[in-house]
C-alpha cells in the first residue's frame, strides 16, 4: 500500500460518522418515499447549477496553476467532467419543469453553497495533493447518494434514465479517477506536502457535503 493509499484510507476511517450521516440523510429517505414535492426538486437543480458552474471554474484555475505538471491532466479531466455534468443538469431541470432562464435565476442558499465556496478556496490556496485527496474521499460519498437519488427519481417520480443522467454520471465509482488522484497525492507527499493538510481538506469538504444535503432538505420542505 502506497503512502497516499494509506493516508486516504485513514481519512475515510476518521470520517466514517460523517459519511454515515451523508449516506443515511433524511433528504434521500424522503426522496425514496416520494415525499419531496415534485416542484421542490427544482431546489436540487438550482443549487447544483450554481455548484457545478463554480466548481468548473475552480478546476480551470487549478489547470492554470498546475497545467505544466503531471497533475494538470487530472484537473483538466475534472473540468471536462463538470462540463458534462452541467449539460446533464439542464436535462434534469427541464424534467422537473425548470427552464434555462429559471435555472440561471435561481437564488441559492448559503448552506448549500458553502461546498463550492470551499472548493474555490482550495483552488486558490491549496496544493494539488490537498485537492486530489479531498475529492477522492468526497466523491465516493457523493456518488453513492447520486445513485440512490437516481433510483428514487426513476421509481417514485417517473423520470427516465436520460432525465437522471446527471446523477448517473457520478453514481458509478471510477477506478481511473481514484488512481489518478492517488498519484497526485503520492507526488505531493513526496514533495513535502504535509499529510495533516490533506486530512484537513478531506474533513472540511466532507463536512460541507453534509451541509449541502442539510440545506437542500430544509429548502425542499418549505
Amino acid at each position: 500500500m502506497s503512502r497516499a493509499e494509506k493516508l486516504v484510507e485513514e481519512i475515510r476511517q476518521d470520517l466514517k460518522e460523517v459519511e454515515a450521516l451523508i449516506a443515511g440523510h433524511p433528504y434521500l429517505e424522503a426522496l425514496g418515499q416520494g415525499h419531496i414535492a415534485r416542484e421542490k426538486l427544482r431546489v436540487f437543480a438550482g443549487e447544483q447549477h450554481h455548484i457545478v458552474g463554480s466548481d468548473m471554474r475552480s478546476f480551470a484555475l487549478l489547470v492554470s496553476r498546475y497545467g505544466d505538471s503531471p497533475s494538470g491532466h487530472f484537473f483538466l479531466d475534472m473540468v471536462q467532467g463538470e462540463r458534462a455534468a452541467l449539460e446533464a443538469l439542464s436535462t434534469f431541470a427541464a424534467a422537473v419543469g425548470m427552464s434555462e432562464g429559471e435555472l440561471k435565476a435561481y437564488e441559492p442558499t448559503p448552506g448549500a453553497q458553502a461546498y463550492p465556496s470551499y472548493v474555490a478556496w482550495l483552488a486558490l490556496h491549496a496544493s494539488d495533493a490537498e485537492v486530489a485527496g479531498a475529492f477522492v474521499v468526497n466523491l465516493a460519498a457523493w456518488g453513492a447518494n447520486c445513485a440512490a437519488a437516481s433510483r428514487a427519481l426513476q421509481s417514485r417520480y417517473g423520470l427516465s434514465r436520460e432525465q437522471v443522467e446527471f446523477f448517473e454520471l457520478f453514481a458509478v465509482p471510477s477506478p481511473e479517477f481514484e488512481r489518478a488522484a492517488m498519484d497526485v497525492v503520492e507526488a505531493g507527499l513526496a514533495q513535502g506536502v504535509e499529510s495533516r493538510l490533506i486530512r484537513r481538506a478531506g474533513r472540511l469538504l466532507q463536512g460541507y457535503e453534509l451541509l449541502f444535503w442539510d440545506a437542500v432538505h430544509a429548502a425542499s420542505k418549505e
